[in-house]
């Protein structure tokens, strides 16, 4: 099997025994979360699967029992393929043990909350109560599948002006740093007078090379009480606010947050989870604190448990596109049908704001690049003419 092949490098629990590490692990929303290690016998083991892996697991589980097998050989036979500290191995072989001592699997998932989120513990209840584990194994990998598709597209799209932008201030340092000195040694040699932009562009580099060390510990300080800031519940509310009213990116990152909402609800109401339950394990599984803060407030709102499109309208946080499809889905008595066209209309909707939003970055950058060097250039080839006028 293709998973769960990488091996981190460092171990960062010690002295932990099974059990106590998987208790330690109680309380965490989001399997996408820190890897964290304990010390078995002198090697590194792994205790965490990483979502793809649990795609992979997920899928070829429900290959497994599809072809015959117990769930108990099953997650026994994936146990086996694992390599040694690998977290397939861990994480199988430990729900085998819990299934073979009599737990239900969604117990026993329960058990590695950081490796099975909420979501997917919920699912695999309502399978166990409908006698229905391969279907249920198999949208579970379909959401996971079509969920980590949007991030990928997420994150690409934001982490390429990122790079370019990193790249281009560490070029710019370079050249004030060890160019343009050596230009103003041969210029200063001369005595000429030099023009504004030269100037401008040794006293930049001046205070970079003088004064470098203070503007490194200034940027270094204030990343750190942003990243602290971002991490309290109010920085973190107020940095996802600001992600869904952004205009360039709230175009692609609340479309695929709505997106993901709707792939969400409509998979647990596939599967018997009751609307308020729903909306519970879909805040509680969802990465924005504003969305999940509107899910809370309808959840509470709610009170015949099948109609939330008035509660998200009136939380200002939802599209009114979005509440409007949802409400006649109510109406029509198919919620389900209704979330899978919200799904897919939001999902299609971040796929154009990526390509709109990438192909009017290319020549952005282009053009900022181009200022840049070009100043650099011409504060460059403007000395040189003047220290050769004055030769001349």
């Amino acid at each position: 099997m293709g998973y769960a092949k990488k091996k981190t490098q460092s171990a960062t629990s010690r002295a932990k025994t099974p059990d106590v590490a998987k208790r330690s692990q109680s309380g965490s929303k989001s399997s996408s979360g820190s890897i964290w290690q304990m010390e078995i016998g002198g090697s590194s083991q792994k205790t965490v699967m990483k979502r793809v892996e649990v795609l992979l697991f997920t899928s070829e589980l429900a290959d497994l029992i599809e072809a015959g097998m117990t769930l108990g050989q099953a997650l026994q036979a994936l146990a086996n393929q694992g390599e040694a500290g690998s977290a397939q191995k861990y994480v199988c072989q430990d729900l085998c043990d819990r299934i073979v001592r009599g737990e239900t699997f969604s117990s026993a998932c329960s058990h590695h909350p950081k490796t099975f989120e909420l979501l997917y513990v919920n699912m695999i209840a309502a399978a166990e109560a409908a006698g229905a584990m391969v279907d249920v194994l198999r949208r579970l990998a379909d959401h996971y599948e079509r969920s980590d598709s949007m991030r990928g597209k997420i994150k690409g799209a934001l982490s390429y002006p990122i790079v370019v932008m990193i790249f281009g201030v560490f070029a710019v340092v370079a050249a004030l740093v060890w160019i343009i000195p050596k230009f103003e040694k041969v210029f200063s040699s001369m005595g000429a007078t030099l023009p504004l932009p030269t100037r401008i562009l040794i006293g930049m580099s001046d205070t970079l090379i003088n004064w470098g060390w203070l503007i490194a510990i200034i940027v270094g300080l204030i990343a750190l009480w942003v990243k602290y800031w971002k991490n309290t519940p109010s920085g973190r509310f107020r940095v996802d606010g600001w992600k869904l009213r952004i205009p360039l990116i709230k175009g692609i990152i609340a479309c695929g947050l709505y997106a993901s909402l709707a792939y969400t609800l409509k998979t647990l109401l596939m599967n018997g989870v009751n609307v308020l339950h729903a909306l519970k394990i879909a805040e509680e599984t969802c990465s924005n604190a504003v969305i999940a803060k509107a899910l809370n407030n309808a959840r509470k709102r709610v009170t015949d448990g099948t109609s939330i499109s008035g509660p998200l309208a009136a939380s200002g946080v939802f599209p009114r596109m979005m509440t409007d499809m949802l409400a006649i889905g109510e109406q029509a008595g198919d919620m389900i049908s209704s979330l899978e066209h919200i799904g897919s209309r939001y999902q299609k909707e971040m796929d154009r704001n990526i390509a709109s939003f990438t192909n009017a970055l290319e020549p952005i950058l282009i053009v900022a690049i181009a200022i840049v060097v070009g100043f650099i250039a011409i504060s460059i080839l403007t000395a040189v003419f003047e220290v050769s006028a004055t030769l001349g």
